[in-house]
């Protein structure tokens, strides 16, 4: 592993210079009415420098999973060929698509996932604000099949990282679409789509480096001309604390577990969607498209007279 280690370390090193360098310029293009926000940057790389320090800890539930997965794992797989390195690759998609729905769909899962999108600028730096509490949410859980499969664990992250490192230029605003390769990859067209909070846009785009398991299984929305993307939350963090960026979601999350009435609905906090509610009367994504198709047919109604 002790490879893997070093090319984390170098990736980040250089992701991290380009996230600076794209900063300075966008800095500089930026009109007076809509300053760069340089605050958010800080607070990615201060997410960054933490996790790199607690990564020297263990912390992770990775490693006991995929030790048990691995102890009782069906085949030992050897990935010696271009075919295994294939159906490693799509494996690890279907498997990394999942995990992604599943962390803006459940919302014990987006209370870590909610730091990424948490600001509200894209820019590369946004690559690596991924949370501090990433490795103790449980979400390997989703790679685990792999391990079970019989892929060594260390190949499997292995491969998640390179996953990783793939969608890094995708958290632009400056690249435009790009023809064909829409249609099969993921691109900074579709994470933008991803990252928006327009309420057309919600929950789309969960792929790494595909994107034809949202097409597959209906999830991919395409960037629209007419709706440009709006970035953050559908109600924007304007806090610049970092320590409520990381936590403020488990909060409100672990208050509402406590404040439940009956262990049900204490369990629906945990497992249903991000705004969901007990009397239906929540901004979950499709209460909130419920909502605004309701504001625009009464606009239309109201226009026809």
């Amino acid at each position: 592993m002790e490879y893997v280690t070093k090319l984390v370390f170098g990736f980040t090193g250089f992701v991290v210079a380009i996230s600076l360098i794209e900063a300075v310029v966008l800095s500089r293009r930026k009109s007076a009415t809509t300053p760069f926000a340089w605050h958010e940057v800080w607070i990615s790389l201060l997410d960054l420098a933490v996790r790199r320090l607690m990564s020297l800890l263990p912390l992770s539930l990775a490693t006991p999973l995929f030790s048990f997965a691995y102890e009782h794992r069906l085949f030992t797989v050897d990935i010696n060929s271009a075919l295994m390195v294939f159906a490693l690759f799509i494996g690890q998609e279907f498997c990394y698509y999942w995990y992604h729905r599943a962390s803006h769909r459940m919302r014990f899962f987006w209370a870590t996932h909610a730091v990424h999108h948490s600001p509200n600028q894209l820019t590369l730096s946004t690559s690596y604000r991924l949370g501090l509490t990433g490795k103790l949410s449980g979400a390997t859980l989703f790679f685990a099949p792999l391990v079970w499969l019989g892929v060594k664990p260390e190949v499997v992250m292995l491969t998640l990282f390179l996953n990783l490192m793939y969608q890094f230029w995708l958290h632009t605003t400056w690249i435009p679409k790009l023809g064909w390769f829409e249609y099969v990859f993921n691109t900074p067209s579709a994470h933008r789509v991803h990252h928006a909070s327009n309420v057309d846009y919600l929950d789309a785009n969960y792929g790494g480096v595909l994107i034809v398991f949202d097409r597959l299984f209906g999830t991919y929305v395409e960037e629209r001309e007419d709706e440009p993307c709006v970035y953050g939350f559908v109600t924007p963090t304007t806090s610049r604390n970092p320590f409520v960026i990381e936590f403020e979601h488990w909060a409100t999350l672990i208050r509402d577990v406590v404040k439940a009435k009956n262990p049900w609905i204490a369990l629906n906090h945990i497992i249903q969607p991000p705004g969901w509610l007990p009397d239906g009367g929540g901004e979950t994504t499709e209460e909130l498209r419920r909502k605004n198709k309701a504001v625009v047919q009464s606009a239309c109604e109201t226009v026809n007279g």
